[in-house]
């Protein structure tokens, strides 16, 4: 399981994921107001300028890239200017190049909560969409087959407003504690559907850094400052050909 990332602390690891897993809808007010985002939308500028408002949509000459997610996106407990979006912001301001990061991580979000809030999302330009939903869907033991239609149904909208958008699915993986036939369908559910929407895949986000309490904060769940970087470096290497 995760590859060989996740040592004998992914046991423990993962059991404070389940504990958690069921107030992390309290957690998610929070994560709005941690990253300055809209109670309608949940979507931040890395520049903490303004929440993303679909009614200036037309005059950005930049071209945007949203990072649609949870907690892991928002970057719950650490400066939303250290969440791995904005360091993915910094490594694009450094090369130049004209394009702007739109965090809309909300911590808590499962896919069935994302397909809810994408319609209102998409009244914004998308020119790289992230799809960053599922992980607290195999916390909670959701079945494979309804987060796949989730996740299926919020790329079928993306692809309805914005054709030519490129997609990005970031990969999540469960421990063997929920079930080794469960942890493998929700492993491949976003290889498979990756190749059916010829969308890149990021095979596990958290590789690097998940079990590692070097890079995560005290709770065991969320990168620290230090572990967004590497899951930035993740990002990066499958986001940096698309630019």
């Amino acid at each position: 399981m995760f590859n060989g990332t996740i040592n004998r602390a992914s046991n423990i690891y993962m059991l404070k994921l389940l504990l958690i897993s069921g107030i992390v809808s309290v957690l998610a007010l929070t994560g709005c107001k941690d990253n300055a985002s809209s109670k309608d939308n949940g979507a931040t500028t890395t520049d903490k300028k303004a929440v993303a408002d679909p009614s200036t949509a037309g005059t950005d000459p930049a071209k945007h890239i949203v990072f649609f997610g949870n907690s892991l996106s928002a970057g719950y407990g650490i400066d939303p200017t250290e969440a791995f979006p904005a360091v993915i912001q910094e490594k694009i301001d450094s090369l130049n190049l004209p394009y702007k990061v739109v965090n809309a991580g909300l911590s808590g979000e499962t896919t069935a909560g994302g397909k809810g809030r994408i319609d209102w999302l998409l009244q914004q330009p998308v020119d790289i969409f992230v799809l960053e939903l599922g992980g607290n869907d195999g916390l909670r033991g959701i079945p494979v087959s309804e987060t796949g239609k989730n996740l299926q149904e919020i790329i079928d909208r993306v692809k309805a407003k914005y054709p030519q958008a490129k997609i990005i699915l970031a990969g999540m993986q469960v421990p063997p504690n929920m079930g080794s036939k469960y942890a493998g369908e929700f492993r491949a559910v976003f290889k498979s559907l990756a190749d059916k929407n010829n969308a890149a895949l990021i095979p596990f986000l958290l590789e690097g850094v998940g079990g590692n309490p070097e890079l995560n904060q005290a709770d065991g769940i969320h990168p620290n400052t230090k572990g967004a970087r590497i899951v930035a470096d993740n990002v990066w290497q499958v986001l940096k050909g698309m630019l």
